[in-house]
C-alpha cells in the first residue's frame, strides 16, 4: 500500500467524483475483512493504520507479550516483541505489522469485492442525489433501445458521469408517437426511487407536468412569475387544456402563452407531436371559469348546483356536440381542469330534466 495506491484513489476522485476519504474508509473495511479471514481467532486484535502524509496503509495485529505462547495469533514471546518495541515487557501489548502478500487468495478476493462494491455504492449515491434534485423537471435524453415486444423505451438521461438508464413504459408514451434508437427526446422526471440495482428514475411523456415545464421554458412571463399556470388537464397525444392567470393587469396571460403570431404555443405543440392546446383565462368566479373551460364551445349559462362542486351548463343547440367534444373529450377535460361535475344541456331542453348522457365529471 504505497504512494501509487494513493495516486489511484486521487484519480478515482477526479474522474468519478468519489472522495478519497470515502474510499479509504471502504478500503479499511475491506482490509479488515481480509485480515479476519486469515486470522479468525484474532479478529478483535486487528486494525488498519492509514498515514496519508506518508502515503502508507499499514496493517497490524495487537499481540500480548507472554512467557509461553499458547495462541500465536494474539501472543508472542518477549524476545520477539522487542523487535517491534525495544521497551516491551511481559504483559504489554505490541503492534505487529502484517505483510499484505501473506493474504490468502480468498481473503484478497474478499477485499477486492468490498472495494468494488464501495465504488458502486458511491456512484449510485451520487446518481440518486443528482436526479432527486431534478424531480418534476424536464430532461433531454437519448433513446438507447426500443423493446419490440413490450414497447418499452430505454432512455439515457443525465450528463458527464452522472448518467443513468431510465425506462419509458408504454403507458407513459404519447399515443401514436414513435421513438427510434439514437433519437433525442424530452422527458418529465416524475420520481426517483432507491432500488437494489441503483437509482430508479421514473419518467413520462404523458404527465401534465411536461406541458407545464415546456411553457415555463418557452414563456418568459411564466418563468419570472408574472403569469401563473393554475391548472392543467391533459389527454396526451390529443388535447390539453391549461388555465392561466396574470399577476399584472397589464399582461394578458393567454396572449403571453400564445406568443407573437402564435410562435410560443406552436413550438410546444411541435414538441408534443401536434397535440392541441387550449389556453384559457382562469377566473375566481367559477361560472366564468367553467364557461371558459368549455371553449371552443359558446356557453349561454352556468348554474352551480348542490354542494358537491357540480354545475348545469346551457349551450346553443348547434354547440352541444362541440361542448361535449369527440367521445366526450372536451367536457371531460373541462371537468378535470375546473374540478366541477358538468351537466350540459342544449338551449331548447334547458327547462327539461337532467340528461345523464351529457353529465361529465
Amino acid at each position: 500500500m504505497n504512494a501509487e495506491f494513493f495516486t489511484a484513489l486521487e484519480e478515482i476522485e477526479r474522474e468519478k467524483g468519489i472522495s478519497k476519504a470515502y474510499m479509504l474508509e471502504k478500503i479499511n473495511q475491506a482490509l479488515l475483512a481480509a485480515l479476519k479471514k486469515d486470522h479468525p481467532t484474532a479478529a478483535e486484535a486487528l486494525f488498519v493504520h492509514v498515514d496519508e502524509e506518508k502515503r502508507k496503509i499499514e496493517l497490524y495485529i495487537q499481540k500480548t507479550v507472554v512467557e509461553e505462547v499458547e495462541d500465536p495469533d494474539v501472543e508472542l514471546l518477549l524476545d520477539e516483541a522487542k523487535k517491534y518495541n525495544k521497551k516491551a515487557d511481559l504483559g504489554d501489548t505490541v503492534n505487529v505489522p502484517v505483510e499484505t502478500k501473506r493474504f490468502g487468495r480468498i481473503a484478497a478476493q474478499a477485499a477486492k469485492q468490498v472495494i468494488i462494491q464501495g465504488i458502486r455504492e458511491a456512484e449510485r449515491g451520487m446518481i440518486f442525489a443528482e436526479f432527486t434534485s431534478k424531480e418534476h423537471e424536464i430532461l433531454t435524453g437519448q433513446v438507447t433501445r426500443v423493446d419490440p415486444r413490450s414497447g418499452s423505451v430505454s432512455i439515457r438521461i443525465g450528463s458527464g458521469s452522472e448518467t443513468t438508464e431510465a425506462m419509458l413504459s408504454p403507458s407513459e408514451q404519447v399515443r401514436g408517437e414513435t421513438l427510434r434508437d439514437g433519437e433525442r427526446v424530452k422527458v418529465y422526471v416524475v420520481e426517483v426511487r432507491r432500488s437494489t440495482r441503483g437509482p430508479q428514475v421514473l419518467i413520462s411523456r404523458t404527465h401534465p407536468g411536461l406541458v407545464k415545464r415546456l411553457f415555463e421554458l418557452e414563456v418568459p412571463e411564466i418563468f419570472d412569475g408574472t403569469v401563473e399556470i393554475i391548472s392543467i388537464a391533459r389527454e396526451a397525444g390529443n388535447r390539453t387544456k391549461m388555465a392561466v392567470w396574470s399577476n399584472d393587469d397589464q399582461v394578458d396571460p393567454v396572449g403571453a402563452c400564445v406568443g407573437p403570431k402564435g410562435g410560443r404555443v406552436a413550438a410546444i405543440v411541435g414538441e408534443l407531436g401536434g397535440e392541441k392546446i387550449d389556453i384559457i383565462p382562469y377566473s375566481e368566479d367559477p361560472t366564468a371559469y367553467i364557461a371558459a373551460a368549455l371553449a371552443p364551445a359558446q356557453v349561454l349559462d352556468v348554474t352551480l348546483t348542490g354542494g358537491e362542486k357540480s354545475c348545469r351548463v346551457v349551450v346553443p343547440d348547434d354547440q352541444l356536440s362541440l361542448a361535449i367534444g369527440k367521445e366526450g373529450q372536451n367536457a371531460r377535460l373541462a371537468a378535470r381542469l375546473t374540478g366541477y361535475k358538468i351537466d350540459i344541456h342544449p338551449e331548447t331542453q334547458a327547462d327539461g330534466g337532467e340528461n345523464e348522457e351529457d353529465f361529465v365529471e
